[in-house]
């Protein structure tokens, strides 16, 4: 759904394209807050994603039901992070929002990111309100592919760079 159908937040602007890059430039540290097990879930779609791109981010994941994932460490909270993340990457219902949005103030990241189909005017006042850029119903995957060339039909970059197959 567009952004101009959701619920206005009074005091914030959902961030241009170009804001969005610079976000996604400056911050490398993202923490996955909700990511799943289950490879049928977008949330390990997603993670799956950004662990391809090692270089351009280090990935931490957040869920209290979870121990590892995708051969990785999961905390139950952010505050149990080694470090805090600049990016909080918010896969849970929009009414967990909120509360993802004061703990994310609390450990001092720098950018909520509230996933594709997900829209919380409470959690964007709380973030915005205490100095964190906010982002809503945006895939982080889709709009990294979308700057960096990894947009593709499957998900993932080919490493083909034309239309047609090669004849044998």
């Amino acid at each position: 759904m567009p952004e101009a159908d959701h619920e206005p937040v009074p005091g914030w602007t959902p961030p241009s394209a170009r804001e969005r890059l610079a976000l996604i430039r400056e911050h490398r540290n993202v923490a996955m807050v909700g990511v799943s097990s289950n490879p049928a879930r977008p949330s390990n779609f997603v993670a799956t994603y950004l662990l391809s791109y090692p270089n351009d981010f280090d990935v931490h994941f957040v869920n209290p039901r979870e121990t590892e994932i995708l051969g990785r460490p999961v905390v139950p909270t952010l505050a149990d992070l080694p470090e805090p993340p600049g990016i909080v990457d918010a896969f849970r219902a929009p009414d967990e929002l909120p509360a993802i949005a004061e703990e994310a103030v609390a450990v001092g990241a720098k950018v909520l990111w509230i996933q594709l189909g997900l829209w919380s005017p409470k959690a964007a006042q709380i973030a915005s309100e205490a100095g964190l850029h906010v982002v809503m119903d945006r895939c982080l995957k889709i709009e990294h592919a979308r700057f960096f060339g990894g947009l593709h039909l499957a998900g993932f970059d080919t490493g083909e760079l034309r239309s047609k197959r090669a004849r044998r």
